[in-house]
């Protein structure tokens, strides 16, 4: 294939990618980005291997940048992916302790309280 083919089929990709990635509900998303680090996972595995066999300096650099990209890439989705299950998690509720609210004892507090009652 020339250049021209491989340029308009890497741009249909982009934007066939885009427009199924947009349409993608949010509760699905997790999901999918669990399934796109196991694949990012491989991808790097196949860049470690290029670049072990490559005999050709500019092989050797092209699949060195392969390495890193793949590992910013698959470092990225598992960040990503942590953060959104983050959200879904219940928040923890603290348990209010004397010292950390500076809770004052109950005859203390008895006179603020008939004040607000008033």
């Amino acid at each position: 294939m020339d250049g021209i083919a491989l340029l308009t089929i890497t741009v249909l990709a982009v934007f066939v990618g885009f427009e199924v990635v947009s349409k993608v509900s949010s509760t699905l998303h997790t999901p999918l980005m669990s399934g796109a680090n196991a694949i990012h996972g491989i991808i790097l595995v196949g860049a470690i291997i290029v670049a072990g066999q490559a005999s050709d300096p500019w092989v050797l650099a092209v699949a060195l940048l392969a390495v890193v990209l793949a590992t910013a890439n698959l470092v990225g989705g598992f960040v990503v992916t942590d953060r959104m299950l983050e959200m879904f998690r219940g928040r923890k509720r603290e348990v209010p302790t004397a010292k950390s609210t500076n809770a004052k004892t109950p005859e203390a507090r008895a006179p603020e309280a008939k004040e607000g009652m008033r």
